[in-house]
Order: structure tokens, then C-alpha cells, then sequence
């Protein structure tokens, strides 16, 4: 696929945030505000906080939320999920993250917790965008999910992207792609968008981005989102064992080749799904030229 200039040539140096999920425990979390302060000494864009099914990590996101906002200056996004919960529930939240200064949110449909019926008043991402406009205006700047790969419960790839364009007519400012390692679903996604209408320049679609640094987390998280590693990726981390070593080594290689074909096809920002870990997400930054 030929490189697009026009692209490279604007948008030479993309933006980076960083996803963190909250810690389970008092030592996660301050080791997690320790990753902070090395991740924030890079300057990213800003971080986002996950947010369980249901609302299931709802304290811990909140109060991660809290913590990070009030020990720097970058923005911090959390995500919110609206399947279950009704509108007086994520009004009291919209309230709450308002009081802390936050302007950006992730806004997703989410997964209902086990046993719950009920799909709620919001059941769907494209609700709750519609409901944040509504509640807040244009208060905060919103990020919606995106699959390059097709959502696992999609009926069919053009559906999905009918839900995407939806997303952001609805209000979304932007979204951030579930992780790949194929940069021509990415390049084939932004150019579907942009047949629909849709400005990925002024609406940008970031890429989602997973360092490799273990093979069964890897493979397992794929299997779960739907995600698709080449053959060559599965075949190698396979031959790897347990060599840790190498499997980081190639994977650096991988995510890095990854990152530069992006570059140069002049994707607007990358979202680095830290898993908690200043390296490799320093080491990747650093190497793109990205903090220069």
C-alpha cells in the first residue's frame, strides 16, 4: 500500500495517551501512581482509567480517577460504561467528574455483569454519547471504541462501521481503535470513514496499540476482544517457550514496525495500552521520536 503523503506531510508527529486500568490492591495502586509519574514525565496527551462491567471496578476507577488528577496537570479520561445503569446514575457521575476538572471521557457500552438482566436505559455507546451531549453539552471531549477487526458481536464488518459513524454523529470528537497488529486494517477502516463523511483528520481515529511482552496474556486478550494476531506473530512467540527475553525483544520489534508504517500513513495519535508498565511503552515513545 502506497504511503499517503498528503497525510505524512500534516500530521508528521502523532499525539500519545496511555490506558491504565485500576489496581486491585494498596500496593497496586501505589505502584500505579509510581508508572504515572514516569509515564507524565513523557508528556503524553493524556491518560484514560477503565471502568468494569457494569460499573465492577467503579470505587477503584474513582478513586484512581481522583488520585492521578489531583498529582499532575495531563488530563485524565476515565471510561464510563452505561449498559445496566440508568440516566440518573451517569448523571450523578457526569457531576462528580466535573467536580475534579475532568473534560474527557471514554464513553462505551460495556458488559453487563454476570447475572444481570436488564440492558437498562443506555444501552448502547452511541445512548450514552447521545446523553453526555444532552447532560452536558459540549462540556467534555469524547472518545468512543472503534474495531479495526470488526467488533466480535457485530453481524456483519459494514454494521459496524454503521455503528462507528453513528458514534460519532451522535457527538464523539473521536475514537480508539481495539488493538491490532495489521496495519492495513487500520488504513482500510479511516478510509471506509472517511467514504462515510467522516473527517479522521478533525475527528480522528487513534490506534489502539498493545505492547508484547507476554504470549499467553497476549493470545488470551485476542481471543476475548477478538483481535487477530498474524500467523507469523503466533507462530514466533510460540517457538519463544518461555524466553521472556526474546519474546519482548521481538515484540518490541513487531509493535515498533507497527508504529512506524502508521507514522508514515500519518495516523493523529496513538493510545498505548500500558498494562500498568512504565517499559515498554517508555521504551516505545522514546524510539519513535515521539517526545522530540
Amino acid at each position: 500500500m502506497l504511503i499517503n503523503t498528503k497525510r505524512s506531510l500534516t500530521v508528521s508527529k502523532p499525539a500519545f495517551s496511555f490506558e491504565f486500568f485500576p489496581a486491585k490492591t494498596e500496593q497496586g495502586h501505589e505502584k500505579l501512581l509510581s508508572t504515572y509519574d514516569e509515564l507524565n514525565k513523557l508528556s503524553p496527551a493524556y491518560f484514560s482509567v477503565t471502568y468494569g462491567a457494569g460499573g465492577s471496578t467503579r470505587s477503584r476507577t474513582l478513586d484512581i480517577v481522583q488520585a492521578l488528577s489531583a498529582r499532575g496537570t495531563t488530563e485524565i479520561a476515565p471510561h464510563m460504561s452505561c449498559i445496566g445503569d440508568d440516566k440518573a446514575e451517569i448523571a450523578e457521575l457526569l457531576e462528580y467528574y466535573k467536580t475534579l476538572g475532568i473534560r474527557r471521557l471514554v464513553a462505551l457500552r460495556g458488559d453487563l455483569p454476570s447475572g444481570q438482566v436488564g440492558m437498562g436505559e443506555l444501552p448502547f455507546a452511541v445512548d450514552l454519547v447521545k446523553y453526555i451531549r444532552e447532560h452536558s453539552g459540549d462540556h467534555f471531549h469524547i472518545e468512543v471504541a472503534s474495531y479495526p477487526e470488526m467488533h466480535p458481536q457485530a453481524r456483519s464488518f459494514e454494521f459496524d462501521i454503521d455503528n462507528l459513524v453513528n458514534k460519532y454523529q451522535a457527538g464523539a470528537n473521536a475514537s480508539i481503535t481495539q488493538f491490532f497488529y495489521n496495519a492495513d486494517s487500520y488504513l482500510y477502516l479511516r478510509d471506509k470513514l472517511e467514504k462515510r463523511g467522516i473527517d479522521t483528520v478533525s475527528q480522528p481515529l487513534v490506534a489502539g496499540i498493545m505492547p508484547i511482552t507476554n504470549s499467553s496474556n497476549l493470545l488470551r486478550f485476542a481471543d476475548s476482544c477478538g483481535a487477530d494476531i498474524p500467523r507469523y506473530v503466533r507462530k514466533q512467540l510460540t517457538d519463544f517457550g518461555d524466553d521472556s527475553k526474546a519474546i519482548r525483544e521481538f515484540g518490541f520489534d513487531v509493535v515498533y514496525r507497527l508504529c512506524e508504517r502508521l507514522i508514515a500513513e500519518g495516523v493523529p495519535a496513538m493510545h498505548f495500552y500500558s498494562m500498568n508498565k512504565v517499559e515498554p511503552n517508555k521504551r516505545l515513545v522514546e524510539a519513535l521520536g515521539l517526545t522530540a
